[in-house]
């Protein structure tokens, strides 16, 4: 069945390559549309459960992405399966397409390969193009390329919450005499950032960024040189055996991101095939405003062999963490810290106190073989992790097996094999404390219409790894095994229905979960796409998890009772006219701990926007929401500045709108302004702690400028 198809393809593929041929003046005027991000992070997501995800990550990969496209005419298997938005069975189409046709002559000749619908065409567009000149082979000096780029761009970012908060009142002093703490710096967030890059040719940039809150202050003497991140790197790609040399700040990405990963992590989402499986990225740029998850140092990769590359690396940098003086004489460390303070803020003197007070120094590399035809990849990191002081959690049941000490080691393999339709992958790692840690999965097109995927998990309760981000129910890659089966069917033009079933299961003792638990988490979303430009999904997501309460007092020994939220989602998105669009998003949650009350939450959001001309774009939101408590809070994804993003959470009663203007002053500059305000009702405060504001209401604003070199 398979091969009368191929030969169909490809007679369709001729002729659409003689059309293109003839028209091949008229294909070379492509350009690249802009990158509609929001609505993709909605696609590839399930939902947004909380304040914790790095979206800012998640947004700097996809720009990325943007910014430096993969050229379709010599981008691998696994560069390619590394945008998540292309099944097994187009990567292979694709692959063949270029084996028997050679290069692609324009992006539109996508329409020619079998597997490549409009949809899928539509959304990898602005991530991809089409080069069929050699771009090494006369690049000319680096500073006209660097002048030349489209991307050559610098930003100013402002933002402030208009309300008088209590972080930024006077201090009072407590019944015990002790002054109450307080925010050092202004209220304002500020951030400048650089960036210009070129596809397997160089990246260079900067970034300074300022939370609110915290202070502009020059003081050597405590590592402090004006705003309180500074970052910076660059990096060149192509230079004959060196593939890939990166000075300061860089990003790691090998395997199944076991041992070293970092960047894009969709994990457990509403695509269920493509991105539970992570490709081997590399050594790669890194410029975002993230203070943690990255490396500071030197990077490089060279190519052994035309199959095998080597690469080795050295991160120093300093880290948050609360450092403390052992009590006992006895104890194992005179100086410790409970573990890596991973937030970012130092806006108050506790906050600044635990700025840097730990130096992290991370070695290791890889060496790793592909096969002359890409289908086999193979590989080996280690990587050590040394601490000049030594991490040593509560003594608490659920860290018995916790890492604790000065240094880690950890050693892994991990492989990937394509053939035809089918991919497997894994990785396989031990820690110094002889933990092991597995993760093995599989990804296959049954049908033309039909793609399944399986992947099992294991991390010994006693597995460390620093910097690896693999699968997880958890956060960190420990104390968990699981088995994960996706789906996702086509059944008619138009319709599609996703779907995963994750069962996992946590050996020992958790945070809030005082013995062995296990639970699971299963999703359904079917869409439709009634036209090119219009899309309509309903969602019902279901969790389990289980958590200690307090439901019997009399209890003498942890019970851990089985936590259940249910989700359901409904969305629709039109382009009424190429100018006008409308998004609707109506979502609700039930959330229930044991036998316990039922708690319920709903949101009602309406988007809008439209372009007035070329110069010009305005997006709004109203939004209404009704929630019985923290438990049922709805978070929804919102419009923002470019490279920018916003998730509130919501709960409690009351009304959400926001409003953002995209102004094109003149070729060089771009402005962004945006409002938003919640309105709460039946409150006299919003907030709580240092962030508390009196009154109903919170307003934020930002404004953001892009001038193009």
């Amino acid at each position: 069945m398979i091969q009368p198809l191929r030969g169909l393809a490809a007679g369709a593929g001729v002729a659409a390559l003689l059309l293109l041929m003839s028209s091949r003046a008229q294909a070379q005027e492509y350009v690249r549309p802009p990158a509609d991000l929001d609505r993709l992070v909605q696609e590839l997501f399930a939902e947004p459960q909380s304040d914790d995800v790095p979206y800012e990550d998640l947004y700097e990969t996809l720009l990325q992405y943007y910014q430096t496209p993969l050229n379709l005419n010599t981008a691998s298997a696994e560069e390619l399966r590394s945008l998540l938005l292309l099944r097994e069975q187009q990567i292979a189409s694709l692959l063949e397409h270029r084996k028997q046709y050679g290069s692609l002559l324009s992006i539109y000749e996508l329409q020619s390969i079998p597997e490549f619908d409009l949809r899928t065409i539509y959304r990898v567009s602005p991530f991809v193009t089409v080069v069929n000149a050699n771009p090494n082979a006369a690049r000319g000096p680096l500073w006209q390329r660097v002048y030349k780029e489209d991307n050559n761009a610098l930003f100013l970012r402002y933002e402030r919450v208009l309300q008088d908060r209590k972080g930024y009142a006077e201090p009072t002093t407590s019944s015990t005499g002790t002054p109450s703490s307080r925010y050092l710096g202004s209220p304002d967030k500020l951030m400048l950032r650089y960036r210009v890059s070129h596809t397997r040719d160089f990246s260079f940039g900067f970034t300074a960024e300022k939370d609110a809150g915290e202070q502009l202050a020059w003081d050597p003497s405590r590592r402090r040189y004006g705003p309180d991140f500074l970052s910076a790197h660059m990096l060149l790609q192509e230079r004959g055996r060196l593939k890939t040399l990166a000075l300061g700040d860089y990003q790691l990405q090998f395997g199944q991101g076991l041992v070293l990963s970092s960047g894009l992590q969709v994990g457990k989402g509403a695509e269920t095939i493509t991105t539970i499986r992570r490709s081997s990225l590399g050594v790669r740029a890194y410029s975002s405003v993230l203070e943690s998850t990255f490396y500071r140092g030197a990077a490089a990769t060279a190519s052994l062999t035309k199959q095998i590359q080597a690469t080795g690396f050295l991160s120093r940098k300093r880290v948050d963490a609360n450092v403390q003086q052992a009590k006992d004489s006895l104890a194992d460390f005179d100086e410790f810290s409970s573990g890596i303070v991973l937030t970012g803020f130092h806006r108050t003197a506790s906050e600044l106190a635990n700025r840097k007070e730990l130096q992290e120094t991370i070695g290791g590399g890889n060496i790793g073989y592909q096969s002359t035809d890409g289908s086999l990849t193979v590989g080996l990191t280690a990587v050590n992790t040394h601490y000049d002081k030594a991490i040593q959690k509560r003594d608490e049941p659920y860290n018995a097996y916790e890492f604790q000490g000065k240094s880690n080691t950890i050693v892994g393999a991990h492989y990937g094999y394509a053939r035809g339709n089918w991919n497997v992958f894994g990785e396989t790692a031990r820690s110094s404390s002889g933990g092991i840690g597995t993760v093995n999965g599989l990804l296959a097109s049954l049908a033309s219409n039909v793609d399944a995927s399986i992947l099992y998990r294991y991390y010994a309760r006693d597995f460390h790894t620093f910097y690896g981000l693999a699968l997880s129910e958890n956060t960190r890659n420990i104390n968990e095994s699981g088995l994960y089966l996706g789906l996702k069917v086509r059944p008619i033009a138009r319709w599609e229905l996703s779907a995963y079933y994750d069962q996992f299961s946590f050996p020992w003792l958790k945070y809030r979960v005082g013995a062995p638990s296990h639970g699971n988490d299963w999703l359904l979303r079917l869409t439709f796409q009634p036209t090119k430009t219009s899309t309509l999904y309903a969602q019902f997501r279901a969790r389990t998890k289980p958590y200690d309460t307090d439901s019997d007092a009399n209890r003498l020994t942890p019970d851990p009772e089985p936590t259940v939220r249910h989700s359901l989602l409904a969305y629709f998105n039109t382009e009424v006219t190429p100018s006008f669009s409308l998004r609707t998003r109506v979502q609700g949650s039930r959330y229930r701990e044991g036998t316990g009350p039922t708690s319920t939450g709903f949101l009602l959001a309406q988007d809008a926007s439209v372009a007035i001309g070329r110069p010009l774009r305005l997006s709004a939101r109203y939004a209404l929401f009704d929630t019985d408590n923290f438990d049922t809070r709805q978070y929804a994804f919102e419009q923002d500045v470019l490279y920018a993003f916003s998730v509130p959470g919501l709960s409690g009663r009351g009304t959400r709108m926001y409003l953002l203007a995209e102004v094109r002053m003149n070729r060089h500059l771009t402005l962004w302004i945006r409002f938003a305000t919640t309105r709460y009702r039946d409150v006299e405060t919003v907030g709580s702690g240092l962030e508390e504001i009196q009154g109903s209401e919170r307003s934020e604003v930002k404004a953001q400028l892009r001038y193009r070199l």
